[in-house]
C-alpha cells in the first residue's frame, strides 16, 4: 500500500523488458499523458521522468522490481520518486477485467498504470535496500542456484552408478554428500578401477577426508564390488562421465562453502543478527533469507507478515457443503521455506516449546507437514514481536522464572 496515494498526480506504469520497456502515464482523471517504448537506458529514463514532473507528483510502478527491472527502479529512486510494483498474480487477475485478449507491452503498461491509479491496495512499496541486504539477496540467489546444481549433479551420479553397478550405488550413493566420495569417484570412476585399486588404496584415499568413517566405507565398497561380476553395457562410457560429474560436484560444493562464508560475515555484522540468532532454529542461511525478504517492508500486524509469507490459513466456505481451512498456495515462497525449515530445525533444540506445540498439533490429527506449518505460523508471531520491539527471544520457562 502506497502512503499518501491521494497526493499523487501522475501514475507511471512500466512493463519492463530485457532490452526495452514500455511506459504509460495517466493523470488522476485517467487521461493518458504518455504511451511510448523506451530502451533500457538511464538517460532515456531520466528524460521520461523529467518530462512528466511538470504535471505534479509522480508514482513509478513496475511489474518486476528486480533483475530486468532493477535499473528503472534505481533511476526513479535516485530522482526521489516513490516506487511500487504490481505483483504478477494480481496483474493477471486485473487484466481479466479489461476488454480484449491481446497480450502486448503497451496494454500491460496501461493496466499497471490504471491499477496504480484506481487500486492502490494492490501495490507493494519498493524501498531502497540496505547495502548489506542487497548483497545478501544476490549471494543467497547464487547459493540457491548452486544448491540446485549440486543436487542435479549428485542425482546424475547416482543414476549412472545404479545403471552400471547397483550394489556400489547403495554404498557410495548414500554418502555422496561427503567430499571423500566425490574424490573417490573422480579418481576411480568404474568398478574395474576400484577393483584394481584394492581396499588398501581406497581406504588411504578416503582416510584423508573421512578420518573416522574411512575404514567402514572401504570395507563396504569392497563387499559391494564382490557382489557383481558381470559388466553392464555402457560402463566404459560411465568411466568418462562419472569423474567429470564428481569434479563438478566438488567444485559446486566448494563454491557454496565460499559463498556461505561471505553470507555469514554479512549476517553477523547486521544489527538484527542478535535478535534472529537468539531464536532456536534460525541458522545463518535462514537468517539471511529473513533479512532479504523482511527488512525494508512494513507489516502492520503478525497476520500481515504471515499472509505475506503464505503461512496464514485460507478459509473456504460456501453454504453448508464446503467448510474448512486450507494452507495458502500464495505468498513469498522463499520466506515460507525459511520459516518452515527453521520450525523443523527448532524441534531438535534444547528449548522444548516448539516440540510441545508440534506434538499438540499432531494429537489434534494434523499430519507432519501441517503441524510444522502451524508451528511456523506461531513462530512468525513471535518473530514479528521481536523485530517490532527489538528484543531477543526468551523461552517461556525463562520468562516465567
Amino acid at each position: 500500500m502506497i502512503k499518501d496515494h491521494e497526493t499523487i498526480d501522475v501514475f507511471i506504469g512500466v512493463d519492463v523488458g530485457k532490452s526495452n520497456h514500455h511506459a504509460v502515464a495517466l493523470n488522476r482523471a485517467g487521461k493518458k499523458l504518455l504511451d511510448k517504448a523506451l530502451p533500457q537506458d538511464e538517460a532515456k529514463l531520466n528524460a521520461l521522468i523529467k518530462s512528466l514532473s511538470k504535471h505534479g507528483r509522480l508514482l513509478f510502478v513496475v511489474d518486476q522490481p528486480a533483475t530486468i527491472g532493477a535499473l528503472p527502479v534505481a533511476v526513479a529512486q535516485a530522482q526521489g520518486i516513490p516506487v511500487a510494483y504490481l505483483p504478477g498474480l494480481a496483474m493477471r487477475r486485473i487484466a481479466e477485467l479489461h476488454p480484449g485478449e491481446a497480450k502486448t507491452d503497451a496494454r500491460d503498461a496501461f493496466i499497471i498504470a490504471n491499477a496504480a491509479r484506481t487500486m492502490p491496495h494492490a501495490l507493494r512499496t519498493v524501498e531502497v535496500p540496505e547495502a548489506q541486504v542487497a548483497e545478501l539477496a544476490m549471494l543467497c540467489g547464487f547459493d540457491d542456484d548452486l544448491a540446485k546444481a549440486a543436487t542435479a549433479t549428485s542425482n546424475r551420479i547416482r543414476g549412472l552408478l545404479t545403471q552400471v553397478h547397483p550394489a556400489l550405488e547403495r554404498v557410495i550413493g548414500k554418502h555422496l554428500d561427503h567430499v571423500a566420495m566425490a574424490e573417490l569417484m573422480a579418481k576411480y570412476p568404474t568398478p574395474a578401477a576400484l577393483r584394481r585399486a584394492g581396499e588398501a588404496r581406497i581406504g588411504a584415499l578416503l582416510r584423508k577426508h573421512a578420518p573416522r568413517a574411512w575404514k567402514g566405507w572401504a570395507r563396504d565398497i569392497s563387499a559391494a564390488l564382490a557382489a557383481q561380476s558381470v559388466v553392464v553395457s555402457g560402463t566404459d562410457a560411465a568411466g568418462i562421465v562419472l569423474p567429470e560429474l564428481a569434479r563438478m560436484l566438488a567444485q559446486t560444493r566448494a563454491a557454496r562453502a565460499a559463498v556461505l562464508g561471505r553470507v555469514e560475515e554479512i549476517v553477523r555484522a547486521h544489527p538484527l543478527h542478535l535478535i534472529l540468532d537468539s531464536m532456536p532454529g534460525f541458522g545463518i542461511r535462514t537468517q539471511a533469507r529473513i533479512l532479504t525478504e523482511v527488512v525494508g517492508k512494513e507489516f502492520a500486524t503478525p497476520g500481515h507478515l504471515a499472509s505475506y509469507a503464505g503461512l496464514a490459513p485460507v478459509t473456504w466456505r460456501s453454504g453448508t457443503s464446503i467448510r474448512g481451512d486450507h494452507s495458502s498456495r500464495k505468498g513469498n515462497k522463499t520466506l515460507k521455506r525459511a520459516f518452515f525449515l527453521s520450525a523443523f530445525a527448532s524441534l531438535k533444540c534444547k528449548d522444548h516449546t516448539s516440540r510441545t506445540y508440534y506434538e499438540k498439533k499432531r494429537a489434534e490429527g494434523k499430519k507432519h507437514n501441517q503441524a510444522v506449518i502451524a508451528l511456523a505460523r506461531r513462530r512468525c508471531n513471535v518473530l514479528f514481536a521481536m523485530l517490532r520491539d527489538g528484543t531477543v527471544y526468551e523461552a517461556p520457562e525463562a520468562a516465567v522464572a
